[in-house]
């Protein structure tokens, strides 16, 4: 259920409201829009009658949403979400540059990528401390020392930090650091460690499972904002499928969806898309033509000596090829870098 508060509404009215939800045993969600204020509702096993609220003072209508999905269908909040990263938006007509490495090295490797990724045009240094690895032989990361090497970063360029979450465990640590907590493909139906994230105020870039559904995909985001954090942003990063000459099958059919489904920002990750350095920047461009809201993309300065997915790793040189690129695309869709 979903109830529209009329434009004029004081805010008296919207706590009448909330408080009458709140006596039924169920969960009020206040969502500010340009025009007025919506007040989502969860917690209700079988569908609510409208008639109990849509005759409290300053109330506009009360509407039944037919997603399962609630908080971050498009039924609930017709505008699009910009989260506001310390004054760098993450969503609106500003294309969100993500660029980095894959994984933190060392004190030179991230210096030096940051000021390049910053002077291509970035916001955002994305980076690894913790490393999920399909083998535990393979690098795991540098921990908490990379993480002092990102901050170390952040405070030379001024590039808000997007770093990975990997477990419930570690997530005050991560989230002392980050200015965007990036959830992995393989942590996105970690529940609990979801649960978590909505009770940290600090932005999510939701990355999609390789099997996920879009639907999946999305309930996966309703777990945290339900809990009260409503920073998230999704994350397209390829899917499973028979194909074997990629790493992923970029799935660009999911953006114009989830723009019609969700008002949540959606990242498109082309390096871990299609897996192979030659053929990123195409998909980087299919993804904003497709009306992405930003790009997540892997940087190195020496690629072919990269800790982990060097082979899909754009050089600073070819980032800013790529820059370039993009922002000749992004004016013919109407969007600014």
């Amino acid at each position: 259920m979903l109830v529209v508060m009329k434009q004029h509404a004081t805010e008296g009215q919207v706590e009448a409201v909330v408080e009458k939800i709140r006596s039924l045993g169920l969960t009020p969600h206040a969502i500010p829009g340009a025009q007025r204020v919506a007040i989502g509702i969860t917690g209700n096993k079988g569908s609510l009658e409208p008639s109990l609220f849509d005759q409290l003072p300053g109330v506009a209508e009360a509407i039944r949403v037919s997603q399962p999905f609630k908080l971050v269908s498009r039924e609930v909040k017709e505008e699009d979400t910009v989260i506001d990263v310390g004054g760098v938006p993450l969503g609106g007509n500003a294309l969100a540059i993500m660029a980095g490495p894959c994984s933190v090295e060392s004190r030179e490797q991230v210096l030096e990528t940051a000021h390049a990724v910053k002077a291509a045009g970035a916001r955002f240094l994305r980076g690894g401390a913790y490393k999920p690895r399909t083998s535990p032989y393979e690098f795991q990361g540098l921990a908490e020392e990379g993480l002092k090497l990102l901050a170390l970063a952040r405070e030379q360029t001024g590039l808000k930090i997007v770093t990975e979450v990997m477990d419930v465990e570690t997530l005050p640590l991560v989230a002392d650091y980050a200015d965007v907590l990036q959830i992995g493909a393989r942590n996105m139906q970690n529940f609990s460690l979801l649960k978590q994230l909505g009770e940290v105020r600090r932005p999510v870039l939701l990355k999609r499972g390789p099997s996920a559904t879009i639907k999946e995909w999305l309930m996966a985001a309703e777990y945290i904002v339900s809990r009260g954090n409503y920073q998230v942003a999704l994350c397209e990063r390829g899917i499973r499928t028979f194909e074997t000459m990629t790493r992923n099958t970029l799935d660009l059919n999911a953006v114009p969806v989830l723009k019609s489904l969700t008002h949540l920002p959606v990242i498109v990750d082309p390096s871990h898309g299609i897996g192979l350095r030659a053929h990123v920047a195409a998909m980087a461009r299919a993804g904003v033509a497709a009306g992405a809201d930003g790009l997540i993309v892997e940087v190195h300065p020496r690629p072919e000596k990269a800790l982990s997915d060097g082979q899909q790793s754009l050089t600073p040189s070819e980032f800013e090829e790529l820059m370039r690129q993009v922002r000749v695309i992004a004016g013919a869709v109407g969007r600014a870098v």
